[in-house]
């Protein structure tokens, strides 16, 4: 299993944040739909995740034919960060 660097960058917002996969270079963003503006920018790959009321988007930030294997990767282990366990990773924004 590879390890992420996780950053939060202010602690009222702590499902905003950026995880950080040191060997291929690639970005994941965070955003809390609920509190944060959601933007999706063209040429990136984006998921979303549901748990509970929570509702959360990432989105790549470089991407360049990355394994989507690897994104969800990243996504699920920033979801076992926040305690989110039983989260459910979607392709396209949830009804």
């Amino acid at each position: 299993m590879s390890n992420y660097m996780i950053s939060i960058s202010n602690a009222d917002v702590l499902r905003d944040g950026t995880i950080h996969d040191p060997r291929s270079k690639l970005k994941v963003k965070a955003y809390d739909l609920l509190k944060s503006r959601f933007k999706p920018s063209i040429g990136e790959v984006r998921f979303f995740v549901t748990a509970g009321n929570e509702t959360l988007a990432f989105e790549t930030e470089g991407y360049k034919r990355h394994r989507q294997l690897l994104i969800l990767q990243m996504i699920s282990r920033y979801c076992v960060y926040l305690g989110l366990f039983e989260a459910q990773i979607h392709s396209t924004f949830p009804n």
